[in-house]
């Protein structure tokens, strides 16, 4: 068992010696609730740091944004940095953010609601923070689509700039976006780019 620092997380790199199944895996994470923990596909833990006071106050207003957006359209839920996803490649993450459509959670049985849920989200959104590694979230990013998500943002706070990710083509750069629109994976959902920056930088 060896592990490794690089930018603000620490990968344990458990296997041969330590395998965990996905219940096992569920189980350990219970265990160590104060750890914020990812798993690639390669069975590797990443153990990441907490998130300082722009980041987290940015997360909270995009979770708020994108939440009040899903209430009015009915159609999916969204869920937090907080929650697991075990995608079809074997490993779990938790984006910032995310969006699932009903139709999906409606097959998934009680017992998995209650645990990592093993499906890729439809929509999946990262917010660096100052100690993230852009290329290994880039590398995220396309490990999402690759897993079956339809649209995915990196939101590049330091640069002001987000990289939008979609099934069969490069990643998309704006820079100083204005308003970025979701349609149509999230339809009519509109994101006020300038309005995140400004909550991170505690000028509203």
């Amino acid at each position: 068992m060896a592990a490794v620092l690089d930018q603000g997380q620490m990968v344990v790199r458990t296997a041969p010696a330590v395998e965990m199944d996905d219940a096992q895996f569920f189980e350990f994470c219970q265990i160590n609730r104060d750890l914020r923990i990812e798993r690639n596909a390669k069975g590797d833990l990443i153990i990441m740091a907490p998130a300082g006071g722009s980041s987290g106050r940015g997360n909270s207003e995009l979770n708020y944004v994108f939440q009040e957006w899903a209430r009015r359209d009915g159609k999916g839920q969204v869920f937090d940095s907080s929650t697991g996803f075990v995608l079809p490649n074997g490993a779990m993450r938790a984006p910032d953010v995310s969006w699932v459509r009903n139709a999906r959670l409606k097959l998934l049985p009680d017992e998995k609601w209650q645990t990592f849920l093993p499906l890729c989200p439809d929509f999946v959104l990262e917010l660096s923070s100052p100690t993230d590694s852009m290329r290994e979230l880039k590398k995220k990013m396309e490990e999402y689509i690759a897993n079956g998500a339809r649209l995915g943002w990196l939101l590049d706070a330091a640069e002001k700039r987000v990289f939008i990710y979609r099934p069969g083509s490069e990643a998309e750069l704006i820079k100083n976006p204005g308003e970025l629109s979701a349609s149509p994976v999230l339809q009519k959902f509109v994101l006020d780019v300038p309005q995140i920056w400004a909550v991170m930088e505690r000028r509203k």
